[in-house]
């Protein structure tokens, strides 16, 4: 696959020291910059950052069926190597905290676009979704 640039994404939270907490510690991003109000997070080569908003409230999330699961819309994440997506797996399902929305598994099974795939919220209620696939070339596979 072609190589891509790296992507930029804000979003809100409401509590900066649980979301460093969560994306170091948890995910495993490294911390960028940042200020009383925000922190960069490199998010496996791109860049997400966290700004705080002491107002953010439990909005009302909408969601789709995807392969008999309620996906939440919207999320974000990224599409590992199955290597990186089994490590951070592995590391996650020994985590107590870890608000499961998807459990990991494998979507699509024996189709074009069989992925695994897991969602899960972050501290302020930011629904992740991590996949990958054994053959990058199924990314868009129909």
């Amino acid at each position: 696959m072609p190589s891509v640039p790296p992507f930029h994404l804000a979003f809100p939270v409401h509590d900066l020291p649980a979301a460093e907490q969560f994306y170091m510690d948890i995910i495993g991003c490294k911390k960028g910059r940042s200020s009383d109000h925000w922190i960069d997070f490199d998010f496996y080569g791109h860049q997400i950052v966290a700004h705080l908003d002491k107002n953010m409230g439990k909005a009302v999330q909408a969601s789709n069926n995807v392969d008999s699961d309620v996906i939440p819309v919207p999320h974000f994440g990224v599409v590992l190597s199955m290597s990186q997506w089994r490590e951070l797996r592995d590391r996650l399902i020994e985590n107590q905290s870890i608000q499961w929305i998807v459990k990991p598994k494998i979507r699509f099974e024996g189709q074009p676009g069989e992925q695994a795939t897991m969602f899960f919220k972050d501290p302020s209620g930011n629904a992740l979704e991590f996949k990958a696939f054994e053959d990058m070339s199924n990314l868009f596979a129909i």
